[in-house]
């Protein structure tokens, strides 16, 4: 875990929590990716609950009936703000991305090193769509910038992936 105090900002999430009734396992490459989102995450991110100068906070993530949901809380429980988002604007990006995923994994056991720069530069750029999304969604409602919105984009991913 990553000490939010030591570089003085509060605008930041010090933990995070996966809903594991969400989470269905998957391939090694796919957890890999959300252990390094989560660390890369804690690491350096800002999240900034609209409307709240505190901090910094925890998030707990979920999907619940097709809905992603948001839980924030304070450094020390509390219950800030649950935000609940629609899936229906991801399932798409998502399913690409998870597409543009298994191009990759592939191509890296046989692929040339330029086949596999492109269909990385390929993969990037649909993630970076997805994140896109992500942040236009939580517009009005959680401040992040684009590297955070990346991360919590492939933590949703990792949440809907089901296998």
């Amino acid at each position: 875990m990553v000490d939010a105090s030591a570089d003085g900002s509060r605008q930041r999430l010090l933990a995070i929590d996966l809903d594991e009734s969400s989470i269905a396992r998957s391939t090694p490459d796919i957890e890999h990716e959300r252990a390094v989102a989560i660390y890369d995450l804690l690491e350096d991110n800002h999240f900034a609950p609209v409307g709240h100068d505190g901090g910094p906070y925890r998030l707990a993530l979920a999907i619940v009936e097709n809905r992603l949901v948001f839980a924030i809380s304070l450094e020390d429980g509390t219950a800030l703000a649950t935000h609940v988002l629609s899936l229906t604007p991801f399932r798409k990006i998502v399913k690409d991305y998870f597409l543009m995923c298994s191009s990759y994994f592939e191509a890296i056991k046989t692929a040339s090193p330029s086949q596999i720069e492109a269909i990385d530069m390929g993969r990037r750029g649909v993630h970076n769509e997805g994140s896109q999304i992500l942040l236009d969604r939580l517009e009005g409602k959680i401040e992040v910038d684009f590297d955070t919105a990346r991360r919590l984009f492939t933590l949703l991913c990792a949440l809907h992936w089901r296998g």
